[in-house]
């Protein structure tokens, strides 16, 4: 799952943001239409969409309320529409929030962290001896920590997160480096090789970390 979907036909505006938020560590994807945008979160979900209104096909009224028809994740509406008709629509479909552009980065940034630390924060990951710490992104492994980057912890949470599922190649690379990444898919293969060398009694033979050939990966 994508951390956020930002639905924006504004380019400019759409890597800015997208920019800022992944200096945060948010897997976030960019949206230029309405359509992309449905697209995008019926393949890989997400837990908040910021979403303009005034989009080139559907307008972000449409996405709103489709998308809350079937998922209760996180809408907030940013858009140059400031009458209270336009927010009191957005919030009657179903919208969590309504903020008016032009915004100021840092108060969207601290509403964006509120929204995740209220719901979706957990604290720590156990299975067996490995233990992730995900208020300060630190991993352990038999007590001891262990040095990883932040996308080699983003990896192995959405792995553990996942224990026992099969996740394809395609997904995980979509949800730790982005759809729009310019990062290749061998990418992954690399994390994953440098994360069994950390996690794994024998990196050869993992035990934690298991290839499904031609698929993708699990965690046991």
């Amino acid at each position: 799952m994508l951390d956020i979907i930002i639905v924006e036909d504004n380019k400019e505006i759409g890597k800015l943001l997208s920019d800022f938020l992944r200096k945060e560590n948010y897997v976030v994807s960019v949206a230029s239409t309405g359509e992309k945008a449905l697209e995008l979160f019926e393949k890989y979900g997400a837990k908040l969409l910021i979403l303009d209104i005034m989009l080139p096909d559907m307008d972000g009224f449409a996405v709103c309320s489709k998308i809350r028809k079937n998922s209760n994740t996180h809408i907030l509406i940013a858009s140059a529409r400031t009458a209270k008709e336009d927010k009191l629509k957005g919030l009657n479909l179903g919208a969590d929030d309504y903020i008016e552009k032009p915004y100021d980065i840092d108060i969207l940034l601290a509403k964006i962290k509120g929204i995740f630390k209220r719901k979706y924060a957990v604290d720590e990951l156990v299975e067996g001896n490995i233990r992730l710490n995900a208020v300060n992104n630190t991993m352990y492994v038999g007590g001891q920590q262990v040095d990883c980057t932040m996308k080699e912890f983003e990896l192995l949470k959405l792995l553990m997160e996942n224990k026992g599922v099969t996740m394809k190649k395609e997904y995980l690379f979509s949800n730790i480096w982005g759809s729009d990444s310019e990062s290749e898919l061998q990418t992954l293969t690399v994390h994953i090789k440098w994360l069994r060398e950390k996690i794994e009694k024998n990196p050869k033979k993992p035990e934690h970390i298991i290839t499904e050939w031609g698929v993708g990966y699990r965690f046991e």
